[in-house]
């Protein structure tokens, strides 16, 4: 399956304040009709953002899921699966089939933006 990592941003949309993601851990936003998990990497000093929807099952809750790392790479687990995704490119790293749509990230004047197509 091609990995849909959005490498063009033809809009920077403001998801929300630093301060109403929690550290070290993800919170759902919408933008554009769409639920993005945004991730706050708070240890590293990085953010990520996909899509929010398990492409598994459907339901949205990757921002839920339980944030790691794998061999020094970020990654999310699905709460319900388990199943686990790199949050730098959206593969699934335990199943080939499935992968995150992944979008950019940045921060300005203490706010949290989403990179677009």
């Amino acid at each position: 399956m091609e990995t849909q990592t959005i490498t063009e941003v033809k809009e920077w949309i403001k998801a929300a304040a630093v301060e109403d993601f929690p550290e070290n851990g993800g919170a759902a936003v919408l933008i554009n009709g769409e639920q993005i998990a945004v991730f706050n990497f708070t240890n590293e000093g990085r953010w990520y953002a996909t899509q929010n929807q398990c492409p598994h099952k459907g339901e949205m809750a990757i921002s839920r899921g339980l944030t790691g790392d794998s061999e020094g790479h970020p990654k999310v687990a699905c709460p319900f699966h388990k199943r686990t995704f790199s949050l730098e490119d959206g593969k699934c790293l335990t199943d080939e089939q499935y992968q995150l749509k992944t979008y950019p990230v940045k921060v300005e004047n203490g706010f949290v933006f989403i990179g677009i197509e």
